[in-house]
């Protein structure tokens, strides 16, 4: 797959509702996956959203999820820009670039679903996430 850039929106505890509005807004396909889906079948967490994504027929890729407890959730700053792929080397060189001079909150690194993810905040104040497919085998 090539690299994607799109929004990702993080949601309080709405993301379901939120993501089946926008599929009804714009057609196509979501997924959804929740935290305890994913190893977190005793948080108190589990049925939130963990990871949600349409694909819409006209081409776009809109991405959520619910805010985990702990994590701070303020209305109105709460989009990201997701790059995702599995060229390692370009994703690797984006994110290099990106948390330069920035604020790394997750550090780039395989996490439990398998992939290399990583969240930053840019020199601007932009909030960015890299997910590197893992190798297909």
């Amino acid at each position: 797959m090539a690299s994607r850039l799109n929004p990702y929106i993080a949601f309080d505890g709405d993301a379901r509702a939120a993501m089946e509005f926008y599929r009804e807004v714009f057609g196509g396909d979501l997924v959804i996956n929740t935290f305890g889906e994913f190893g977190a079948p005793e948080s108190p967490d589990a049925d939130k959203i963990m990871h949600s994504q349409l694909e819409t027929p006209s081409g776009y890729t809109l991405m959520g999820s619910d805010t985990p407890q702990g994590m701070d959730y303020t209305r109105g700053t709460n989009v990201s820009i997701s790059l995702s792929g599995d060229d390692s080397d370009e994703l690797h060189g984006y994110w290099e670039k990106l948390s330069e001079g920035g604020t790394v909150s997750v550090p780039l690194e395989k996490q439990m679903w398998g992939d290399e993810f990583g969240m930053c905040t840019d020199r601007f104040g932009i909030a960015w996430m890299v997910n590197i497919g893992a190798p297909q085998s």
